[in-house]
């Protein structure tokens, strides 16, 4: 029901648009979430943006600054912007969607099957 998109290899420096589009329900009233898993570590929180019509928005520190998580409701789709992306921004991206705008990925109901992310130095 959620697939994430746009994830590919990119050198340091550059942008990426990761998406994320649902499908077989309505996840407007939803918070959504990005997480991410880098080879070896453990999954990690990377933003989330509540569901509400302000649409607040929270980030992990290490990517504060460099990353926008937002959502278009109309194409049930949420968006995470990358910019001066690191070498160890490098993972496996995963959206999901739950009842609360959490950093903790037990809450999240709903995972997408994940988009891989390489920066290359």
């Amino acid at each position: 029901q959620l697939q994430a998109s746009g994830g590919g290899l990119v050198q340091a420096g550059g942008s990426l648009r990761l998406s994320c589009a649902a499908s077989g329900r309505t996840f407007s009233s939803y918070a959504m979430g990005w997480f991410r898993q880098a080879p070896g570590k453990e999954r990690e929180f990377v933003a989330f943006i509540s569901w509400s019509s302000w649409s607040s928005t929270y980030y992990a520190d290490s990517v504060k600054g460099r990353f926008t998580i937002s959502r278009d409701n109309a194409k049930n789709t949420v968006y995470l912007q990358m910019n001066s992306l690191k070498p160890e921004d490098t993972a496996v991206y995963y959206c999901a969607a739950g009842p609360r705008a959490t950093w903790e990925a037990t809450s999240y109901n709903y995972w997408g099957q994940g988009t891989l992310v390489t920066v290359s130095s």
